[in-house]
């Protein structure tokens, strides 16, 4: 079995730099969803019992969408967009309720009609952030955290 950082190695090796960014900001991206995800499944657990699964599910992914984004601006996108921070987080709220719809719809849908996700939340939680995962990486990375501009000098 090739190694880490043989894989490594052939993916630099057959991708442009570009490619090789971008790939690492999706495995960073990939990372803090996990983190994200965990935020996600402690919140309903923590706050089913005495908010229902519905409002709980809600709740979490407020938690979530606030830890994944501090961790994308500190980490994946570091030194990407600008503005206020509150700005910035309504931003990122707003441009990843795509990816909203598509987290939390596959979640209602799941636990309302999967006797075993009613049951199970996680795994209603963890189909519904795969749902949402690409949508959110290219939202973010193209509307909320995008490379500055640099103007053109003038001729």
């Amino acid at each position: 079995m090739p190694s880490a950082a043989h894989v490594s190695n052939r993916l630099r090796a057959i991708m442009t730099a570009k490619q090789w960014l971008l790939l690492q900001q999706f495995a960073r991206f990939g990372t803090v969803g996990v983190a994200g995800a965990i935020v996600d499944v402690a919140t309903v657990y923590a706050t089913m019992a005495a908010l229902g699964l519905y409002l709980s599910g809600l709740l979490a992914y407020l938690a979530a969408v606030t830890t994944t984004w501090a961790l994308n601006r500190a980490w994946t996108f570091a030194g990407r967009g600008s503005g206020s921070l509150l700005r910035q987080w309504m931003l990122f709220v707003a441009a990843n309720g795509v990816g909203f719809v598509l987290n939390r719809g596959t979640f209602f849908a799941l636990v309302t009609l999967v006797p075993v996700c009613a049951q199970h939340p996680v795994i209603a939680i963890l189909a519904g952030v795969g749902a949402g995962m690409f949508a959110n990486f290219n939202l973010s990375r193209s509307v909320v955290f995008r490379a500055p501009r640099i103007p053109k000098a003038p001729k």
